[in-house]
C-alpha cells in the first residue's frame, strides 16, 4: 500500500468521525433538559418579554444594595475606585466623558434588570434573587430622580416606567448613509511601512487619569469656579484696638470709689464668623466628589438627584428652587430648619439618622476632618 493512500484514508477516517452521525454513534452528549434550558435563559427584552414575576421597593433594595452592590459601587450609588458610577450624569452626554447611567443615558429599563439578574455581584453573578433584582432596580430609579421613596416596582409596572433618554437613541444607517462615501478599492500593494509591534499600552501606562489619580471620567467635573475664587479680605482688626490709642490715660482704680463706678452692663459678645481656610475650602472640593454625582454646584448648576447646593450654607432648609423635596425635609423647614454648621455636620454625618424619612440614602461622612472640610467648601460657594 503507497504512502499515499494511506494519508488519504486516514483523512477519511477523520473527516467521518467529525460528523455528527459518528458522534451519535459513539454516544457523546444529550439533549438539554428543560430546566437547564430555562437556567440559561434569563433574557429580558425592553417589551418586558422574559420577565420573572415579583417585586421589590426601594427600601428593600437600599438594604439589598448596600449588602451586595456598595462595595464597589457605593452606598449613594456613586461609585468607587473605577467601579462605574451608577447615579446622576443628567446633562453630561454632550460631555467629553459622559457619565452614562440609567437616569441620563440608557434608554431601557430592561437593561439594568436583566445585567443585575444576570451578571451580579461580580464573582457571584445569579445569586440575586428575582425579587431582589426588582428592589435593586427600585432603589437606583429612586437614586436617578425617577421614583419617590415609596415607590414598588414589579413586573405589572415595570414597562410603565420610561427612561429620560428613552428616545435618545435611533437606528443605525451608516450603511446606507455613510458608508458608500469613504468606500476606496482597499490597497493590495506596498500600501506602507511594515508595522512592529515595540510597547503595549499597559507598559506604557497611557491610561488617562484624573487630577486626582482616579481614571479619567469616573465622576463628573466640578465647577471650581466658586471654589477658586478669591478669599474674603481679612477681617478688620478689632475696633477696640483702635479704640485704646485715642483713649486717656485710666485712672487707678485706688482714687476712684467703688460706689461712683457707673454700673456698666457687661456688651454681648460678637458674634464671630471665622475666615475661610483655603486649604480647608481644597480639602472639601475633593472630598465633594462623593456627593457631585447628584449634587451639582457652581455656575449654571442644575438640580439633579438632589437639590443644587449654592447657597445652602446659613440658609433655610428646602431652599432650591423647583426641586421636589422630601415630606421630612419640608416638615423640618417648616419648623425653622437653618443649614449651619452644626445642622450640616449633624446632617452629614448620618443624614438617616438626623432626618428619618429623608431622600438622601447615602450613609454619611464618618470623619469630623472630612465634614469639616465639605462644610468649608459650601460656605465657599456663597448664594
Amino acid at each position: 500500500m503507497s504512502k499515499l493512500r494511506n494519508r488519504l484514508l486516514l483523512s477519511l477516517g477523520l473527516v467521518l468521525l467529525s460528523t455528527p452521525a459518528m458522534s451519535e454513534k459513539l454516544g457523546l452528549g444529550r439533549p438539554a433538559l428543560p430546566e437547564e434550558l430555562a437556567a440559561w435563559d434569563v433574557a429580558v427584552l425592553p417589551d418586558g418579554k422574559g420577565l420573572k414575576p415579583g417585586s421589590g421597593d426601594v427600601l428593600t433594595g437600599e438594604e439589598v444594595f448596600g449588602e451586595k452592590c456598595a462595595v464597589c459601587h457605593g452606598e449613594f450609588a456613586e461609585g468607587i475606585d473605577s467601579w462605574p458610577v451608577l447615579a446622576g450624569g443628567d446633562g453630561t452626554l454632550t460631555d467629553r466623558r459622559p457619565v452614562k447611567t440609567i437616569g441620563s443615558y440608557w434608554p431601557h429599563l430592561s437593561t439594568v434588570w436583566d445585567y443585575v439578574h444576570r451578571s451580579m455581584p461580580f464573582g457571584e453573578a445569579q445569586t440575586v434573587t428575582v425579587d431582589e433584582t426588582y428592589a435593586i432596580t427600585a432603589f437606583l430609579l429612586y437614586s436617578n430622580g425617577l421614583v419617590d421613596e415609596d415607590f414598588t416596582l414589579s413586573d405589572k409596572n415595570f414597562t410603565e416606567v420610561t427612561l429620560p433618554n428613552a428616545d435618545g437613541f435611533y437606528p443605525d444607517d451608516r450603511a446606507e448613509s455613510e458608508y458608500p462615501r469613504f468606500k476606496r478599492e482597499p490597497c493590495m500593494k506596498d500600501c506602507g511601512a511594515p508595522v512592529k509591534v515595540t510597547k503595549r499600552a499597559i507598559e506604557l501606562n497611557v491610561t488617562p487619569e484624573d487630577p486626582d489619580g482616579r481614571p479619567a471620567g469616573t465622576l463628573p467635573p466640578l465647577d471650581t469656579s466658586a471654589a477658586s475664587a478669591p478669599a474674603p479680605p481679612a477681617a478688620p482688626a478689632p475696633a477696640e484696638v483702635a479704640e485704646a490709642a485715642s483713649d486717656p490715660a485710666p485712672v487707678p482704680a485706688a482714687t476712684v470709689p467703688a460706689a461712683d463706678v457707673p454700673a456698666v452692663a457687661p456688651a454681648a459678645a460678637p458674634i464671630e464668623t471665622a475666615a475661610l481656610d483655603p486649604a480647608l475650602v481644597g480639602q472639601g472640593e475633593a472630598a465633594f466628589k462623593k456627593c457631585s454625582a447628584c449634587h451639582k454646584v457652581g455656575e449654571g448648576a442644575k438640580n439633579g438627584t438632589g437639590p443644587v447646593l449654592n447657597g445652602i450654607f446659613g440658609a433655610a432648609a428646602g431652599h432650591a428652587d423647583k426641586f421636589k423635596y422630601s415630606k421630612a425635609l419640608t416638615d423640618k423647614a417648616a419648623e425653622g430648619l437653618v443649614w449651619n454648621e452644626a445642622e450640616l455636620d449633624a446632617f452629614l454625618e448620618n443624614p438617616k439618622g438626623f432626618m428619618k424619612g429623608t431622600k438622601m440614602a447615602f450613609a454619611g461622612l464618618k470623619k469630623p476632618d472630612e465634614r469639616a472640610a465639605i462644610i468649608a467648601y459650601l460656605r465657599s460657594l456663597g448664594n
